[in-house]
């Protein structure tokens, strides 16, 4: 039996264990939380931050990032924004240009780690999109995240991800298959 990896953040859950984890956003408005919270993902390997949201919708946690990330000589980190607005949905050019940029990341064996605010609805649209594009039907993608999502301490207080209908239809109707 393979063993699971820890996560940096509990609010969080691995779409692929030990390369690719999915959640809410690393940052903080306290400074010396953001600092713990990089570090920690800094520390368990993530080379790769794909953020979901949009400029100026949070504290940035970017600078932070590349000032911790020079302490780690053996990997260059990477940041990328694909911004789509809260509650909301990319269309499909941008979800098609955010997945095609996650395999790139994934086939050259960067850890990544994908998040919006909450890590429910964008992230959850995406990783949905992801794995239909691995091959799952829309219905199974979503009975996966729904797996994964329970295990999140904030499923709680967030039952589903993704939050909204549009945003599950977004997944049910994603018909794009890996190259």
């Amino acid at each position: 039996m393979t063993s699971i990896p820890p996560r940096p953040i509990p609010e969080s859950y691995w779409v692929e264990a030990g390369r690719f984890l999915a959640g809410e956003y690393p940052g903080h408005p306290r400074d010396l939380e953001a600092a713990r919270r990089i570090t920690a993902f800094l520390d368990a390997g993530f080379d790769a931050f794909f953020d979901l949201t949009q400029e100026g919708e949070l504290v940035p946690y970017e600078p932070l990032l590349r000032e911790d990330a020079q302490h780690y000589s053996d990997r260059t980190v990477t940041y990328r924004r694909f911004p789509i607005g809260d509650y909301g949905l990319p269309t499909t050019g941008q979800m098609k240009n955010l997945l095609d940029a996650i395999e790139s990341a994934l086939a050259a064996g960067h850890k990544i780690y994908l998040h919006c605010w909450g890590g429910v609805g964008r992230t959850g649209t995406t990783v949905g999109c992801w794995l239909v594009r691995r091959g799952m039907t829309g219905e199974q993608s979503l009975a996966q995240l729904a797996e994964w999502w329970q295990a999140v301490p904030k499923s709680v207080r967030f039952p589903h991800s993704p939050e909204t209908e549009e945003q599950r239809g977004f997944i049910l109707n994603w018909t794009e298959s890996e190259k």
